[in-house]
């Protein structure tokens, strides 16, 4: 076997997200068991260069996991982008810091690879878009939940046709992030600030629309409602803010082909349900509820028949009356698992549509889905192209 070295820029790293998803569980967890074999007699070893603001936490970072804390981290990303050793550009920043982060690092002639929002507005994000293709590098978009266990379940229902014509899609999202005054807050305070690029509709929406894109179709029009339920919180060092971004949003989406997709995503609900997402797909042969790691099915042979009686208990465990999923294959860490695609697609060009256009897809829906908020009314989804 031949080793070959990828050096890649993780910008964001001091992140829930980019530390624990993409650091640990994706590249390092790629060393840890032996490289990334390509399937050529080749081994693909990702090196990780940790870039950001805070040198010191970059450093403990860095020697936790084995990694030099001189020479694998950098707090000047320019300096970064200059090395020609540097092949890939990895962005987990804050969505404010990612356009301008990402055009560099296009211009510096690296390949991308980024978290979502790829920018504030569609139009920063077509542009991000448009440059990487005259550019010619390769680029990419994280869309780790159709890589979930679940929706790959719910994924090889769909390709067997088990749900025959499918109808429509529901699905909940969400948990109560505590406001921080008396238990800390499980996400940073700048997702409740909109001029710092947060709220839920610009977090989540992005998610929505590849999930709905991949397994049912585009998503051609969208209604939504955004709330800010709670309007003051308290931030990392306990002082109180007012939340200026969305935490709910409520949305209607139809896809091409008719399949009517009802989403509802919150930061201020209290979970009752298996799992944190869920999504119930009704089709005219059968139904199933896809979390992130289980798929429950009730086939039409198999579905019961209820008789609406307000003034008697209900007679039957309707949960009871559906089946689990077989896993039937071992799954991966969803966002290791669409690494490995990327580098992949790096290294030998092999197929890949998740790209930056693909992710203002995500931007714009997004930012219809806030218009449509705003304006109270329905909106057209175009689509795009470079």
């Amino acid at each position: 076997m031949t080793r070959k070295t990828v050096r890649i820029a993780m910008n964001g790293v001091t992140g829930r997200m980019g530390y624990r998803q993409h650091l640990v569980r994706s590249l390092l967890a790629l060393r840890e068991q032996g490289g990334l074999d390509l399937g050529d007699g080749t081994v693909l070893w990702p090196e990780p260069l940790l870039v950001g603001r805070r040198e010191h936490a970059l450093k403990e970072i860095a020697e936790h996991h084995g990694l030099d804390p001189v020479a694998d981290v950098s707090t000047d990303l320019d300096a970064v982008l200059a090395d020609d050793r540097v092949d890939i550009y990895f962005d987990a920043q804050v969505t404010a810091a990612r356009e301008e982060a990402i055009r560099k690092a296009i211009a510096a002639g690296k390949h991308i690879y980024t978290e979502k929002p790829t920018a504030t507005g569609l139009e920063g994000a077509l542009e991000l878009a448009r440059l990487a293709e005259a550019a010619g590098v390769k680029h990419g978009v994280v869309q780790d939940k159709i890589f979930l266990p679940g929706l790959l379940k719910l994924k090889r229902l769909i390709d067997g046709g088990f749900f025959g014509r499918i109808l429509s899609v529901r699905g909940e999202f969400g948990y109560w992030v505590f406001e921080g005054d008396w238990q800390a807050a499980q996400r940073p305070s700048w997702n409740y600030r909109a001029e710092d690029g947060g709220g839920i509709v610009s977090d989540m929406f992005p998610h929505w629309e590849y999930v709905l894109h991949e397994l049912f179709g585009p998503v051609r029009t969208v209604q939504a409602q955004a709330a800010t339920h709670i309007p003051t919180r308290w931030d990392e060092r306990g002082k109180p803010y007012e939340a200026t971004a969305d935490d709910s949003a409520y949305g209607v989406f139809q896809l091409e082909g008719g399949v009517i997709a009802q989403i509802n995503s919150s930061w201020a609900v209290r979970v009752n349900r298996d799992e944190l997402v869920e999504f119930q797909v009704d089709g005219t042969e059968g139904s199933a509820v896809a979390g992130l790691r289980n798929c429950r099915v009730q086939h039409r042979s198999h579905t019961p028949k209820p008789v609406w009686n307000p003034d008697l208990p209900a007679t039957e465990a309707f949960r009871d009356q559906w089946q689990q999923v077989p896993d039937n294959e071992e799954f991966d860490n969803g966002f290791k698992a669409q690494w490995e695609l990327f580098l992949r697609h790096v290294a030998l060009d092999e197929p890949w549509h998740w790209d930056l256009l693909a992710g203002a897809r995500g931007v714009q829906l997004a930012e219809l889905g806030l218009k449509s908020s705003a304006e109270g009314r329905r909106f057209d989804v175009p689509e795009l192209s470079l």
